[in-house]
């Protein structure tokens, strides 16, 4: 409504009573004016506010459209489901290694002691390190007492001799007069049989002086192979005996080994001749070597097995001492997957993969060679599933699930 309008429609006049009217009506105008301008706010405002609810409700439904609808067409969202990142692994031709410690030993170790009387070791010619050839004396033990039983034996010998001898000479003669009748038969045969027990005393005294002599040598204690001398536990002045036990350790032609405990999974993986890498501690070092022998039996206490692994002579190769070794386990052609992948629930190990309207699906495997860059699957995957490749422990089978494919 126009304000001046209002004024002049109301008439003029300029009494008092006129003027007292005039002012009222001018108020109530003002008023007026006042409830017409808030009356067109509060009406703009509405307008505004429905207006933002209809685009709000176009949003909704256009997004319900596009977006509300999951795999399996039941119209719940997906940003409900989990987000999960998976891949697709394939086949890949894989060198399995198995990683094992261990302690390093003489591949053949031969302990040797006094085999002999025994008595007190006079000197000891070689120490730990050296390399001894067969046969060659390692000590030696008093020998005083043998030496003259030797010599005793040699002039028993002698005597025996002597007295065979004499009883050929005499059975020469008797022979020579037995055919005149000086002498009798008898006479012949009881010279024969004195001839022939003397020389059974001759061998005899040979046999003794033989043992003797072999008694002497067995005082010396020698290398019964060529190797290299490990350890040394006898020094000159010690009394030594057949009980007195291991006095020297060789390594039969110096040649080591490493014993490495595997589990039984890994060790039904390893064969004899298979090539390892062995690292002793306190060295970086590797030194090539191949699996000789694989445990035939397994601890029922530990589970585990042993795998000696043949190695070359080499000052850096203490027995006794720790290593690590790297086994090639030979190659298999399966899908690789990490660590982070594999679930295992007590019995038996497997993964989630993405089934039919993305559905969680697990899948029993069995695991194949560890290497580096993975764990080999040898049964219950193809290599073309999309496998949940982290976060599968917070799957359940049958959960509906928003796969991403991981990044090459």
């Amino acid at each position: 409504m126009n304000y001046d309008a209002r004024i002049e429609g109301s008439g003029r006049d300029d009494s008092p009573a006129a003027g007292t009217d005039a002012r009222f009506d001018h108020a109530d105008a003002v008023a007026a004016l006042e409830a017409d301008s808030e009356e067109e706010r509060g009406r703009r405002r509405r307008n505004w506010l429905l207006g933002g609810l209809g685009a709000l409700a176009l949003i909704g439904v256009w997004y319900a459209v596009h977006h509300g609808r999951n795999a399996d067409g039941n119209g719940k969202g997906l940003e409900q489901a989990p987000t999960v990142t998976v891949v697709t692994p394939g086949r890949s031709l894989v060198a399995g290694t198995i990683n094992a410690s261990g302690s390093l030993a003489a591949r053949r170790e031969m302990p040797v002691g006094s085999v002999g009387e025994g008595g007190q070791i006079v000197s000891v010619a070689v120490d730990a390190g050296q390399w001894v050839a067969k046969g060659q004396v390692l000590a030696v033990v008093d020998r005083s007492v043998q030496v003259q039983q030797l010599s005793n034996s040699q002039a028993q010998i002698a005597a025996a001799e002597a007295d065979a001898r004499l009883a050929q000479a005499n059975l020469d003669r008797a022979l020579k007069l037995v055919d005149r009748g000086f002498i009798s038969h008898a006479d012949v045969d009881r010279l024969t049989a004195t001839r022939d027990g003397a020389n059974a005393r001759v061998r005899v005294a040979r046999a003794q002086f033989g043992e003797t002599g072999a008694r002497v040598r067995r005082l010396s204690i020698v290398a019964p192979e060529a190797g290299l001398l490990l350890e040394r536990k006898v020094e000159p002045g010690q009394v030594v005996g057949a009980g007195t036990g291991v006095l020297f350790r060789i390594a039969l032609g110096g040649e080591m080994e490493m014993k490495a405990q595997l589990g039984e999974v890994e060790l039904a993986q390893v064969h004899p001749g298979a090539e390892a890498v062995v690292t002793p501690v306190g060295t970086s070092r590797p030194f090539t070597g191949k699996v000789w022998q694989v445990s035939p039996f397994v601890d029922p206490q530990t589970r585990q097995g042993m795998v000696r692994i043949a190695l070359a002579w080499s000052p850096e190769l203490r027995p006794g001492g720790f290593a690590s070794a790297v086994i090639h386990s030979g190659q298999v052609e399966a899908p690789m997957l990490p660590d982070s992948a594999i679930l295992n629930d007590g019995q038996k190990s497997y993964v989630f993969i993405v089934g039919k309207n993305n559905k969680a699906e697990r899948r029993d495997v069995k695991l194949g060679l560890v290497t580096d860059h993975g764990i080999a699957i040898v049964g219950g995957l193809t290599g073309n599933e999309r496998v949940v490749l982290r976060a599968g422990g917070f799957l359940s089978p049958g959960e509906t699930m928003n796969p991403v494919q991981a990044k090459p």
